[in-house]
């Protein structure tokens, strides 16, 4: 299901492809995220980084009556505080969609998928 959106010059369909590639680039800009994971991590591989061509595979995108409900499968740096990191990418996440889409956003959901050690240069 995507979201649709009625102009008086026709309808908008906007796919849940594109809301994911919007919601895994709004996330990615935070700092602390390391990059996204896979929501499916036995099937595509263990903790590994999601480049920018598959953050669809790292966001799930329901809709729902209330709005549009999004779950975010995020991995952060080491020694980030985890929830102030989370609750930048609920409000970053919301506000690109709303601004960007005008669609509704019921929830947000982060998961933390794994935290990695960044390496000093």
């Amino acid at each position: 299901m995507a979201i649709l959106i009625n102009t008086k010059l026709g309808n908008v369909d906007i796919s849940n492809e594109v809301i994911a590639s919007i919601v895994g680039c709004a996330a990615t800009d935070i700092y602390g995220i390391v990059g996204m994971a896979s929501k499916n991590q036995l099937r595509d591989g263990f903790n590994e980084i999601l480049k920018r061509e598959n953050y669809t595979k790292g966001v799930v995108v329901r809709q729902e009556d209330s709005g549009t409900v999004v779950d975010v499968y995020i991995i952060v740096g080491y020694g980030v505080k985890i929830s102030e990191v989370c609750r930048n990418v609920q409000s970053k996440v919301k506000y690109n969609l709303e601004t960007m889409l005008g669609a509704p956003t019921a929830k947000v959901n982060v998961y933390v998928q794994g935290v990695k050690v960044l390496e000093e240069d």
